[in-house]
């Protein structure tokens, strides 16, 4: 049976752990762990002796297949996700394998098979960015209709009096949804944070961070312009920007 060194990457920590320990447990030696699309860049400029990189489609910043879909060369990669829509358009290319989590180790083990029996291949970077979806778009309202909004372009979503604001910096667009709670459930795969009650972060779109009272954070997403994180949600916004420390 052909040893295999995989690569993790997976912003979290649990789910990261628990795929390398499958992966160990099933005979493989996992070379390295990684949190974001940025350290998997940086992974991926020095030359690596490894077999498969077992990616999640989702993390903060740039997301790994966009990072792939930049680089020339690759090895074999197998996406890992919550969400099957992204795996139906993986799939679609009948030289990608996926898993949705939870990882449980029979489908893992099918997967590893796949791999040995070189069913899964190196995908180049057209293929690459075939499989990224096509930017996601929403409603605002424009005098007496709507016209459509990007999300790429908006940094954060504001509740108001039971309205919905998408916000870019200072710039806000009144859309159709009376909750932040279904600005998630429209976009789960954007790795949104609540920072506050009235406060939907796109984690990707901030520039920086400073302290604020003790135990808080604001977050620049603009030019001289900062949203205060509450202290509740301060080490998880650390987190996803990996600052450690101010």
């Amino acid at each position: 049976m052909k040893h295999l060194n995989a690569l993790v990457v997976d912003d979290e920590p649990l789910a990261r752990e628990r795929l390398s320990r499958l992966l160990q447990e099933a005979g493989c030696s996992v070379v390295a762990e990684l949190g974001d699309g940025l350290a998997l860049l940086q992974w991926l400029k020095e030359p690596q002796e490894v077999d498969v990189i077992f990616l999640d489609i989702q993390m903060p910043g740039p997301s790994g297949m966009e990072v792939l879909a930049e680089v020339a060369t690759c090895p074999p990669v197998v996406f890992v996700t919550a969400h099957s829509s992204y795996a139906v358009r993986a799939f679609e290319l009948a030289a990608v394998d996926y898993l949705l989590k939870p990882v449980f180790e029979d489908r893992l083990a099918k997967c590893l098979q796949r791999l040995r029996d070189h069913l899964i291949r190196p995908l180049n970077a057209m293929e690459l960015k075939s499989l990224l979806p096509p930017p996601a778009r929403f409603p605002i309202r424009a005098g007496e209709g709507e016209i459509f909004m990007e999300l790429e372009h908006i940094t954060h979503f504001e509740l108001e009096h039971e309205r919905v604001w998408a916000c870019r910096g200072l710039n806000r667009y009144l859309t159709r949804w009376a909750t932040l709670a279904e600005v998630e459930e429209a976009f789960p795969e954007d790795g949104m944070l609540r920072i506050q009650r009235h406060l939907l972060l796109r984690p990707r779109m901030v520039k920086g961070i400073r302290p604020a009272t003790v135990g808080r954070i604001k977050v620049m997403i603009a030019p001289k312009v900062e949203l205060l994180v509450s202290r509740a949600m301060t080490p998880r916004t650390r987190e996803c920007l990996r600052f450690d420390a101010l």
